[in-house]
C-alpha cells in the first residue's frame, strides 16, 4: 500500500505535467494554425504559378521556332522564379543556409557537375535556395532526380525544362543510362544548360547505408556512416557526353553552331556536402508547413578542375569513392564541432550566410498571382465566347 507522502508526490507530479501541457497548448495551437495557413498559401502559389508558367511556354512556342536560344533563356528565368518561390517557403519559416568552402559563384558561367550527398527531400529544397544567388545558374541548370518526382505538382515543370527522371534499381540501370545519354545529347547544349545536379548515392542515406556498408565490407572499402558509396554510372555518362575531346586541335564531333560551347565543354566538378545540425534532417513537409523551429542548414563546396578527373571506369570509380570518403570526414567533423574543418593551409574555416532578397521574392510572387489572374480572365473570356 502506498504511503500518504507517495500519493501526494504523485499528485504534485501530475499537476506539474498538466500545467506544462496547458502552458504549451497555445504554442501548439499557433503552430497548427500557422502550418494550415502556410499549406493553403503553398496550394494557392502552385495553382497560380505552375499553370501560368505552362501558359507562357505555350504562348512562346513561335519564338522557340524562330529563336530557340532566346526561348530557353526566357523559360529558364521563369523556372528560376518558380524555384525561388519554393525556396521562399523555407526562408520565411527561418530555414536558412550557411555556405562553407570554395565560392562557386565565381564559376556560374562555366559548365559544371554538382555532386551532392543525399539524406532527405529537404536536400533539394536547400539547393533550390542556396543556388538562387549564383547568377543564372538555376535558370540554366539540369536536375537528375528520382522518377517519382515526375508525378508531383512540379513534375510538369521539370519535364518542360528538360530535367531527367531516373528510375532506380538494377533491372532498370542499363536502360536508364542509355536514356540519360540520349537526353543529354538532345537537351543539354540545345537548351544552353550549364550545371547538372546529381545525387551519386542513388537514394537516401537511411535507405542505402546498410547495403553500402555490406558492399564496403565485402570489397575491403572504408566503413561509412554519414554517406554511402556512390554509384558511378550516371557520372560517367555525363562526363563522357560533355567533356570536350580534342581531335587534331579542334573539338570532336558536333556542328559549327555548337563549336564554341564544345571547345570548353564541362570544366568543373563541384563537390557539395549538405549537413544538418545534430543530424536533424529537414524534409519537404517541414519546408512547406514550417512547424519546426528556425534552423540553419550548412553546405560545403569543393571545386575540382575537370582535367584532374579520370574518365576511365576504374579510375573514375576510385576518384568518386575518395570524394565520398572525404565527405564522411567532413560530416564527422561537423557533427562533432558544429563547423566544417578549415582548408589545408588555413587555421580557420570561413562561412558565408546565404540570403534571399525579400523584395525579389515579393515581386516574383506578385508576378505569379497577377499572371494567374490574367490567364484565368483570358480563359473565362474565351469560355463565354464559345459557350
Amino acid at each position: 500500500m502506498s504511503s500518504p507522502l507517495t500519493s501526494q508526490t504523485d499528485r504534485a507530479d501530475a499537476s506539474v505535467r498538466m500545467a506544462v501541457t496547458l502552458e504549451g497548448a497555445p504554442r501548439l495551437g499557433w503552430i497548427l494554425v500557422k502550418a494550415l495557413l502556410r499549406f493553403a498559401f503553398m496550394v494557392a502559389n502552385n495553382l497560380v504559378a505552375i499553370p501560368s508558367y505552362i501558359c507562357y511556354v505555350i504562348l512562346l512556342q513561335p519564338l522557340r521556332v524562330l529563336d530557340s536560344k532566346r526561348f530557353w533563356c526566357i523559360e529558364g528565368i521563369m523556372y528560376k522564379w518558380l524555384l525561388g518561390m519554393v525556396a521562399s517557403w523555407g526562408w520565411h519559416a527561418g530555414y536558412t543556409v550557411m555556405e562553407w568552402g570554395e565560392d562557386v559563384k565565381a564559376i556560374w558561367k562555366d559548365e559544371a557537375v554538382v555532386l551532392v550527398n543525399h539524406q532527405s527531400t529537404g536536400d533539394v529544397c536547400t539547393l533550390m535556395m542556396c543556388l538562387q544567388d549564383k547568377g543564372l545558374v538555376v535558370a540554366q541548370m539540369m536536375w537528375l532526380m528520382d522518377h517519382i518526382f515526375k508525378y508531383t505538382n512540379f513534375g510538369i515543370v521539370s519535364l518542360i525544362h528538360g530535367d531527367f527522371f531516373i528510375r532506380q534499381g538494377k533491372s532498370h540501370r542499363d536502360q536508364q543510362l542509355l536514356l540519360l545519354k540520349k537526353h543529354l545529347e538532345n537537351n543539354y547544349r540545345s537548351r544552353d544548360r550549364k550545371w547538372i545536379v546529381l545525387f551519386p548515392e542513388g537514394g537516401f542515406l537511411r535507405k542505402r547505408r546498410e547495403t553500402s556498408q555490406a558492399f564496403a565490407k565485402k570489397n575491403n572499402l572504408p566503413f561509412l556512416t554519414h554517406v554511402t558509396l556512390p554509384r558511378v554510372g550516371a557520372t560517367q555518362i555525363i562526363l563522357n557526353a560533355l567533356v570536350a575531346r580534342q581531335e587534331n586541335g579542334s573539338p570532336a564531333g558536333g556542328d559549327a553552331k555548337e563549336l564554341e560551347s564544345k571547345a570548353k565543354g564541362l570544366q568543373w566538378i563541384i563537390d557539395a556536402t549538405i549537413a544538418y545540425p545534430q543530424g536533424e534532417l529537414l524534409d519537404i513537409q517541414t519546408w512547406i508547413l514550417g512547424y519546426r523551429k528556425p534552423t540553419v542548414t550548412h553546405v560545403h563546396y569543393r571545386i575540382f578542375p575537370i582535367k584532374d578527373v579520370p574518365l576511365e571506369t576504374d579510375d573514375l570509380t576510385n576518384w568518386l569513392y575518395q570524394r565520398f570518403i572525404e565527405k564522411e570526414d567532413l560530416l564527422a567533423h561537423f557533427y562533432e564541432t558544429g563547423a566544417f574543418p578549415p582548408p589545408k593551409g588555413r587555421e580557420e574555416a570561413v562561412s558565408r550566410e546565404m540570403t534571399l532578397s525579400s523584395v525579389w521574392i515579393f515581386l516574383i510572387q506578385c508576378f505569379a498571382f497577377l499572371s494567374g489572374y490574367m490567364w484565368y480572365s483570358i480563359m473565362q473570356y474565351f469560355y463565354h465566347c464559345l459557350f
